[in-house]
């Protein structure tokens, strides 16, 4: 019998986006993992830059929670299984801690994680007290165990920020401004850690910025096994999947490459910046990330498009989503203007937008069941393109489409594969049988 784990778990959130919620909670990850604890750290909500900067800082794999997307006992499961292994469990959310449906709060309720609100002071004073008490009282089965003031200008403007809180509040103490120890952003969030050359020694700065009462160690939580589900079903058997991975594809979700291993593909990784042709593969996964930021490079690289090409030709599975299909269509055209041709499988044209196009959680009702996942992006597509379907949002509205165009599946939705992997694997399988080596 699976037991219920205990382990010392918080969850990171503040009153909005930009309050400094990464910032925080990869500095504690870093500085538990300096203590010489086992971390592990989860992101609240769909998300691909954020855990890239908090791997890098605990050392281990980030998986997302989400009530939505990945599910109540597929979440149950990922702390259940963290609580058994690790010291210590930071969860970061999103947006602000009541924002969204689900939100972090209703994450926090449903595990009984105690919250950390980061709040950036820099701005304020006494309100800040009003702040910390609207958050705490806000929900009665939401624990606000403690707060941290961010963008403190000095150790007086600490004293008044703490002098504010009712004595309900735990002040866990403040960070000063520091742009030694902030992540440079680009469009869509921060940079993706690879292309942070002095990643680590942000990170240091920022464990160094810590107050002392931060080496806190959070309220342990009890965590309960998930219920009992039937075994993963090896629908990719011997499939082998490309999957497209460097500076213009990189949002990947660690359990999507988890759920392909546990349906029984095999796994390869290829750069269309770099490489001139595919791996020995079967089917060929093309990941979101910024391939409006690499135009030149991909577009140069004919003899990786016309790889691309032959495979679609041969009949053989696409799976495309968000950057993956702008790289698919005939043009891209990058946010000054400037444009490339790609690989050409959808007709038309895709253009970066100066605005946000769309955001937010969907799902798509596919052969197989129904698939969950998140749009997020700044483009703009042009196709005379039918939709093969549409997914819908969280309350019902219409979302984005889902293009089939031969043997390639194309989106702007991010899917998150185990929420439903019979609607995935037909994703990823030809119709010709695959004889397992």
């Amino acid at each position: 019998m699976t037991l219920v784990a205990r382990c010392p778990a918080l969850l990171v959130s503040a009153p909005a986006s930009g309050q400094g919620k990464t910032l925080v909670t990869a500095a504690l990850a870093r500085l538990h993992r300096k203590a010489g604890r086992r971390v592990r750290v989860f992101k609240c909500g769909p998300d691909f830059l954020d855990p890239m900067i908090l791997e890098q800082a605990s050392g281990a794999p980030v998986y997302q929670l989400d009530l939505f997307m990945v599910g109540e006992d597929e979440c149950r499961r990922l702390l259940h299984e963290a609580a058994r292994e690790a010291d210590v469990i930071l969860v970061e959310g999103v947006m602000g801690l009541y924002d969204g449906d689900p939100s972090s709060a209703d994450l926090a309720a449903r595990f009984g994680l105690p919250v950390l609100a980061v709040i950036d002071g820099s701005a304020m004073a006494q309100t800040f007290g009003a702040l910390a008490h609207g958050l705490a009282g806000y929900r009665e089965d939401v624990n606000l165990a403690a707060v941290l003031a961010n963008r403190v200008g000095s150790a007086r403007h600490a004293q008044m920020l703490e002098e504010s809180l009712p004595p309900s509040i735990t002040w866990l103490g403040a960070l000063p401004r520091d742009p030694a120890a902030a992540f440079p952003e680009r469009h869509l969030g921060l940079v993706q850690a690879a292309e942070i050359a002095d990643l680590d020694a942000r990170l240091e700065q920022a464990v160094t910025n810590l107050p002392a009462s931060a080496a806190w160690l959070p309220p342990a939580v009890s965590f309960e096994p998930p219920s009992a589900g039937a075994a993963t079903e090896r629908l990719l058997e011997g499939v082998r999947v490309a999957i497209a991975r460097d500076a213009a594809f990189g949002f990947i979700y660690p359990a999507n490459l988890a759920s392909l291993e546990a349906m029984g593909a095999r796994l390869s990784f290829f750069s269309p910046l770099e490489d001139q042709g595919l791996p020995e593969c079967d089917a060929l996964w093309l990941p979101g990330g910024y391939p409006e930021l690499h135009l030149e490079a991909l577009s140069a690289n004919r003899a990786m498009m016309e790889a691309v090409r032959d495979h679609h030709a041969a009949g053989k599975p696409i799976l495309a989503e968000c950057g993956g299909m702008l790289y698919c269509m005939e043009v891209l055209e990058a946010k000054d203007g400037s444009s490339a041709q790609m690989a050409g499988l959808i007709p038309g044209k895709a253009a970066m937008q100066p605005r946000l196009a769309a955001l937010g959680l969907q799902q798509v009702e596919l052969p197989g069941g129904c698939l969950r996942g998140h749009t997020f992006h700044y483009s703009q597509m042009q196709t005379e393109e039918r939709a093969l379907v549409r997914a819908t949002t969280v309350d019902g509205r219409q979302g984005e489409p889902v293009f089939r165009i031969g043997s390639l599946t194309a989106s702007y939705v991010h899917f998150y594969f185990s929420s439903a992997p019979r609607a995935v694997a037909p994703l990823f399988r030809s119709r010709r049988r695959i004889v397992p080596k």
